[in-house]
């Protein structure tokens, strides 16, 4: 049985254009450690791992106009039949699905308001060996200005069942695999809007988070190792979440879980 549902993001890799950079940027802020990094046939691509288990990757850029960005990969069984899914639906592909060595099958695609996300069908790469704890990945949101295309797109190709979510103060849907009863406990991804709020330059795009014990004092790791704030701290049903940049670029967004309340 395979530890990811379809459509459920299943792994995440960094494009820099300095993975020695990103390596020490990272480590420190969680405390990563690396791989040596495969070899010229793949790129140089590196492992990284939390306490041993691999939890994403640095990839050096292979050419200076592509952008310095976190990518997010979403599980197919069948990375051919969901390219093809995804022509049906509206979507582009960036890549068509090809084989990487013995690890899986990749492929890169664009949902109808532009955001860009990564296919893989796992070889003996399966993706995450951890998630939703500290220092790893926990949660991936597509921001978007096509509201309508793109949810009907995600039903189309992934079979995701929405549930919107009033108590977040703006717009927001998450979505869940079929086969679940949607809501918070099952969602896999959310769905954002680029509003007025935005500047008027951002692209759609794909926000990964990751899970901090603290917020706030990961935001401040962050600027002192150079890197940006884009989002300050602030509070939501989920936790305190901030958006941030490393020092290369590359924004992702940071999660601390809400305090447990004392029993009554």
């Amino acid at each position: 049985m395979a530890a990811f549902a379809e459509g459920e993001p299943c792994w995440v890799d960094a494009s820099l254009p300095d993975v020695e950079a990103g390596k020490r940027f990272y480590g420190e802020l969680f405390g990563w450690t690396f791989g040596a990094g495969a070899g010229t046939e793949y790129g140089g691509y590196t492992q990284a791992y939390s306490q041993g288990r691999n939890v994403a990757a640095l990839a050096p850029k292979p050419d200076g106009r592509m952008p310095t960005v976190w990518g997010v990969y979403l599980y197919t069984s069948d990375a051919y039949a969901c390219a093809q899914r995804i022509r049906a639906a509206g979507g582009q592909l960036v890549m068509d699905p090809m084989p990487v060595g013995p690890y899986g099958t990749a492929g890169m695609a664009a949902d109808p308001g532009g955001a860009v996300f990564g296919l893989w069908q796992p070889g003996t790469h399966h993706g995450f060996e951890a998630r939703q704890e500290p220092n790893a990945y926990c949660w991936t949101e597509v921001y978007t200005r096509a509201r309508d295309a793109v949810d009907a797109f995600y039903a189309k190709v992934f079979g995701y069942v929405p549930q919107d979510q009033d108590d977040a103060g703006v717009e927001y849907r998450i979505w869940s695999p079929p086969g679940r009863t949607p809501g918070a406990d099952t969602a896999v991804m959310g769905r954002s809007l680029i509003t007025d709020a935005f500047p008027e330059v951002m692209p759609a795009h794909f926000l990964a988070y990751f899970a901090v014990p603290d917020c706030d004092q990961a935001v401040i790791t962050v600027q002192r190792l150079g890197g940006r704030v884009t989002a300050d701290p602030f509070d939501t049903p989920y936790g305190r979440i901030a958006v941030v940049a490393d020092n290369q670029g590359a924004v992702f967004g940071l999660l601390s879980q809400p305090a447990a309340k004392p029993a009554a």
